[in-house]
């Protein structure tokens, strides 16, 4: 919906055009693309962005086991999770974690660290799509190359 002269646009979720972007995480630095890919998962690079409305595109990361980070972080970084009984916290480094079998949590847990803390920062989250290798299923959707 178009706003006519003097009035005020406000953004409703059915008006929202989502596109569809693909980011190549090979060699990009963490948290810079963590930043970009929260930015875009909100909305905020349109003009048509509202702080309560998800206006926010799709987002497909390949490659995300590839990604790098800054300084002694591969070794520092711990990344803790609890089974809820006592004493069953674990915690396993960031360079573990990229070798295992799930690298694509390093980036998935980074962003959502990035977004709003409600139910409108999981669905959100629900837009974003991360894969270790460059397959991906997402090709009918003619995603758009993103360079950061």
């Amino acid at each position: 919906m178009k706003a006519k002269n003097g009035e005020t646009y406000i953004s409703r979720t059915e008006d929202v055009e989502r596109e569809w972007w693909i980011i190549d995480a090979e060699g990009q630095t963490l948290g810079r693309l963590a930043s970009k890919v929260a930015a875009i998962l909100r909305g905020k690079h349109k003009p048509t962005f509202a702080p309560n409305v998800d206006t926010g595109d799709f987002v497909v990361i390949v490659n995300a086991g590839k990604v790098r980070t800054t300084g002694n972080k591969l070794d520092q970084k711990v990344y803790y999770h609890h089974s809820g009984y006592p004493g069953g916290i674990k915690g396993i480094t960031l360079r573990d974690q990229l070798r295992g079998r799930f690298p694509e949590r390093v980036i998935e847990t980074a962003v959502r660290g990035m977004l709003p803390k409600n139910s409108l920062g999981a669905t959100m989250f629900k837009k974003l799509k991360l894969y270790k290798g460059t397959e991906h299923p997402h090709v009918a959707q003619k995603p758009k190359k993103l360079e950061l």
